[in-house]
């Protein structure tokens, strides 16, 4: 009888939330000509990844710090994105194998006033603020009203969000998630926002912090994603961070809720002395929130140093049938004009026993090229979109 070759029997899928490779094409639509999420760093000075440049960071072409010559470890890429946005749930869901090919609603000049009034309405409690723009920015301007007044501050950005923001000791959590709740179940039809994203935060003004309790409700995938497919086919499916919230808690087996870029390591790095056959998916998010919409190059910069120091405990775990794979789900260069996210391709970095070394994937047509890998590497009859590169690493 023919013994059956595993090609891999583990997966772990890193997205650097935000961490884009330079701008796309298409960049000029979205008014981010000229972005660069990763050369901003590099430019700093202050950046050192000694794993990921083994891994072909530098190599990556038609990026503006491309270097000849080919990845130490593994290979390299970029991917370009073929969604009509920017944002999160639309880059995850297209490195889940789903394309979205119209925009999701957006409010440049706010919501429309009868929304709020519903959702004062169904809540009980008013609202403050209904601006665009930066949410330290939001809370700094309207936190102490709120401390006052007990009304919610809700405010969107460019993306397709409706964020709300309170104080943990005026609002407590759960009622804030099922404001959130309330929210997401109003917003469908013309209104059905990407993401309702609860924006705790604590501190006095004008010193407020936001917490790590943030919780995002998403919509649901159109249709389904590898997540719902690999989890058909029997394999594990495990979400680190925002992973669960994303997709609505679709296709998931296990899940560990965000708790910040070196708490979710941690859990990463624990889950690879477990024994279990799959996709571990692991979302970093810390990057854009924390530092990409805060336009801080030192922070961001320092981040991905401290992404990258803990790759030297990840690293040497990895056992013969693992892949690693980096990337990112769209960029947030924190020295671009503006706050908000970025139409950048995302790099693709990829590692492991049985994946070859010195290959550069080139530029790939889309996020879904992963997901349509996933789909052949654990031999799952795929129905997304994309187009594997298997083949090239194998």
């Amino acid at each position: 009888m023919e013994r059956k070759i595993i090609m891999a029997k583990r997966v772990f899928l890193i997205v650097l939330d935000s961490a884009g490779v330079g701008y796309e094409p298409d960049a000029d639509r979205f008014g981010d000509v000229g972005s660069d999420t990763f050369g901003t760093c590099i430019r700093s000075g202050r950046l050192h990844v000694p794993n990921m440049e083994k891994m072909g960071l530098f190599h990556i072409e038609g990026t503006s710090f491309e270097r000849k010559g080919a990845p130490e470890l593994g290979c390299c890429g970029r991917l370009r994105e073929q969604s009509a946005g920017k944002d999160t749930t639309m880059g995850h869901w297209e490195i889940g194998g789903v394309i979205s090919p119209r925009p999701m609603p957006t409010y440049p000049n706010g919501f429309p006033a009868e929304l709020l009034h519903e959702f004062a309405e169904k809540t009980g409690r008013g609202v403050i603020c209904n601006e665009v723009g930066s949410g330290t920015e939001m809370i700094r301007k309207y936190g102490a009203e709120q401390i006052a007044t007990g009304k919610w501050i809700v405010y969107t950005s460019a993306d397709s969000v409706f964020q709300i923001a309170a104080h943990e000791e005026v609002i407590p959590l759960e009622e804030l998630y099922e404001g959130c709740r309330i929210a997401r179940a109003m917003l469908t039809g013309k209104n059905a926002v990407g993401r309702v994203i609860a924006r705790p935060y604590v501190g006095t003004a004008p010193n407020f912090t936001r917490t790590v309790n943030r919780h995002d409700f998403s919509l649901e995938p159109p249709k389904d994603t590898i997540l719902d497919m690999m989890k058909a086919a029997g394999k594990d499916v495990i979400g680190v961070g925002k992973i669960y919230d994303i997709f609505a808690g679709r296709g998931l087996t296990r899940t560990f809720p965000n708790e910040g870029n070196e708490k979710n390591m941690e859990v990463t790095l624990a889950l690879q002395d477990e024994d279990f056959e799959g996709l571990c998916f692991v979302n970093l998010v810390d990057f854009d929130m924390m530092y990409g919409h805060r336009n801080d190059i030192k922070g961001y910069t320092d981040a991905l140093n401290a992404f990258d120091l803990r790759l030297n405990e990840f690293l040497p775990k990895m056992r013969a049938d693992d892949i690693l794979m980096i990337t990112a789900d769209h960029g947030c260069d924190p020295g671009f004009p503006g706050t908000d996210h970025t139409r950048e391709y995302v790099p693709l970095l990829c590692c492991g026993k049985k994946v070859k070394n010195g290959v550069n994937l080139g530029t790939r047509g889309s996020y879904a090229d992963i997901a349509a890998s996933l789909a052949e590497l654990f031999e799952i009859p795929y129905t997304g979109d994309g187009e594997s590169f298997l083949g090239r690493i194998l």
